[in-house]
């Protein structure tokens, strides 16, 4: 048998070591594992924040690779959520904030990018929407599901220890009282202030136009626009090339796009009503909850 010669041999292990790289290289960039420098030159990156926001960790990550990248020289975030959880809306916007300090960052709002949604975006240095999405609901919900009646059905009851008045507040087998409801609705309208406030910061209005705004009714994109909420009309091509040229950059924008392995916002509320774990009942949240264009 006629052996290989060793150096065609060296060459095919080599390409295909090249060729392996290379494509371990794009998948992880792909789902942003890479955050320091882009293969080929400098890029928009482009991050979707999609679904229903419940944790901030990756992120926060990835916006702070970005933060750091030479290589990536602005940043659009792909908006298409209905919001979420309070405190990993407002820690993404702190970050949000903490890379448009060093590099342009535009928001892209999608389908709905309502609630915490829009609360993650008025961070961006400019905001463009579709004439169709829906947009705004600035504002919180607290929701105290309240099943006595169903348990008087089935003979279900329930007997509390507690160590102060207002431990088991919400609990689910008895109305709240004046007095919790008051409680309830101060913390609904402190974090309503605080929403009110980022959204001021973000978009530079006065706190008083933008509480006028925040009665958790919901705009059109249209709408949005002649309200201030955003910026220009447009999807996500020209969200990226008003990013490339913020960022002074000439010619075709080179994008590098992170996206998060999750189910659909609309599922993970379905999910909810089977009994899931996801953050739409019982609790404090920028959420919008109605109805999605089909």
């Amino acid at each position: 048998m006629a052996r290989r010669h060793p150096i065609l041999r060296a060459f095919l292990i080599l390409a295909f070591g090249a060729v392996g790289l290379i494509v371990l290289a794009g998948g992880l960039a792909a789902f942003g594992v890479l955050g320091d420098t882009p293969l080929f030159g400098k890029s928009v990156a482009v991050l979707d924040i999609r679904g229903v926001i419940q944790d901030a960790s990756e992120t926060v990550e990835t916006l702070e690779r970005f933060r750091r990248s030479e290589g990536t020289v602005a940043v659009v975030l792909r908006v298409d959520s209905p919001g979420g959880a309070v405190a990993p809306s407002q820690e993404i916007y702190d970050e949000i904030w903490r890379v448009r300090e060093q590099k342009p960052v535009i928001a892209s709002l999608g389908s709905v990018a309502a609630s915490g949604g829009y609360y993650v975006a008025s961070a961006a240095n400019q905001i463009l929407a579709d004439p169709g999405t829906i947009t705004g609901s600035i504002g919180a919900i607290m929701s105290v599901p309240y099943y006595a009646p169903l348990a008087e059905k089935i003979g279900f009851s329930e007997e509390t220890v507690k160590s102060g008045r207002y431990k088991d507040t919400g609990h689910p087998l008895r109305r709240l009282s004046p007095e919790e409801r008051t409680l309830l609705q101060g913390m609904v309208d402190e974090v309503l202030g605080q929403f009110v406030e980022a959204v001021a910061r973000g978009r530079n209005m006065p706190a008083g136009r933008v509480r006028t705004l925040a009665d958790g009714r919901i705009y059109s994109g249209t709408q949005a626009l002649a309200a201030g909420l955003v910026d220009r009309l447009g999807g996500l091509e020209s969200a990226v090339r008003l990013a490339w040229e913020q960022a002074n950059q000439t010619g075709e924008p080179r994008v590098m796009r992170v996206r998060a392995r999750r189910l659909p916002w609309i599922l993970q509320l379905l999910g909810s009503a089977l009994g899931e774990s996801t953050p739409t009942h019982g609790g404090l949240f920028f959420l919008y909850r109605g109805p999605v264009p089909q």
